[in-house]
């Protein structure tokens, strides 16, 4: 038997095993057949059952005779859990491993590092004969706005928030606010972590104020845990903050958003709508659609009208609208005055 051949006979014998439930009535190798095959082990029930049998020679396995089809499990009291990874486990570990990293306490994800060298590796060792564990190589995740390189956090600065939530403890900060030079004391209440984008920030109240804030961990100069308890708030839960669309930074309440677009933006949103509630109607005199839909009041909604400037024109709420105008004209006076001075 070749090196390959072997590698995959263990690999699969390997994953049957870990198939195998740890009581009556068990599972057939029919069904051991199919999930096998699920994780990219192609094999026949004729071989599953001969692998049972060779198996059963070396571990505590019994099958259930009593009926058809038979059914395969652990001797009762025996342990199933065998070292190892599954390639299911694997995949997970691999795509889920950098978006996962700030959000693991330090402590926590160092003894992860071995669980993902060893993904890694057993991937890279299955690659040539197993397609699933080619699946890496066929998906990937991409922004769709325009990339922008992650903010640096300091290692230090997200080991002592990350244990600071984890004690429930207070923390005294120097924070810089975004686009300010100067940097603030303050005693927070840490509440939660939440990633979103490449920007990882810190929920929190201020000592002395009740309202929710949120801080990016990239803007923390130094972080010291007291050991003063943590006050969070009776009412707070994570969920809810963000089911309520509270990381949608902006007004965020919702506005009824009545606007012209072009043939081409109506195509986009007929694919990718606004809301729920969105509908597009020709418009009057034939060139375009009427926009209706109700859209939370957030920063990325003007980025989004902006980024359509030419296939959009919003004409409701008038709030909106005006905001917009002045926006735009403020950018054309921008470059006019570019231009003259250019030409000075």
């Amino acid at each position: 038997m070749s090196a390959t051949s072997a590698r995959s006979t263990l690999a699969r014998q390997w994953e049957l095993l870990q198939l195998l439930p740890g009581g009556p009535p068990g599972i057939s190798a029919s069904e051991i057949q199919q999930k096998l095959a699920n994780n990219g082990h192609q094999t026949s029930k004729r071989t599953v059952e001969r692998d049972l049998v060779e198996l059963s020679r070396l571990f505590p396995l019994q099958c259930n005779n009593k009926g058809t089809p038979y059914g395969w499990y652990w001797t009762p009291g025996k342990s199933a859990n065998l070292p190892g990874i599954s390639i299911s486990e694997a995949l997970t570990l691999t795509l889920v491993e950098n978006s996962i990293r700030p959000l693991i306490p330090r402590f926590m994800l160092e003894s992860l590092e071995a669980r993902f060298a060893q993904a890694r590796d057993k991937l890279a060792i299955l690659a040539d004969e197993n397609p699933t564990a080619r699946w890496p190589n066929c998906v990937a995740s991409v922004t769709p706005n325009m990339i922008l390189l992650p903010p640096q956090i300091r290692p230090d600065i997200l080991e002592s928030i990350q244990q600071a939530l984890l004690d429930e403890r207070q923390i005294d900060v120097n924070y810089q606010s975004a686009g300010k030079q100067l940097i603030r004391q303050m005693t927070l209440n840490p509440l939660a972590l939440v990633q979103r984008g490449h920007t990882t920030y810190l929920l929190a109240t201020s000592d002395g104020f009740s309202d929710i804030r949120q801080f990016a961990l990239h803007r923390f100069h130094n972080v010291e845990q007291l050991d003063s308890p943590c006050k969070e708030p009776p009412e707070f839960d994570l969920q809810d903050y963000i089911a309520q669309k509270l990381m949608q930074f902006g007004q965020q309440g919702e506005m009824a958003l009545q606007a012209w677009v072009s043939t081409g933006l109506a195509n986009i949103l007929t694919e990718t709508p606004l809301s729920e509630d969105m509908t597009l109607s020709p418009a009057t005199d034939g060139e375009g659609f009427q926009l209706t839909a109700t859209v939370t009041d957030t920063w990325e909604l003007y980025w989004w009208l902006l980024s359509h400037t030419g296939a959009i024109v919003v004409q409701q709420p008038q709030v909106l609208r005006d905001d917009l105008i002045a926006r735009l004209e403020k950018g054309i006076g921008q470059y006019q005055q570019s231009d003259s001075a250019a030409e000075n």
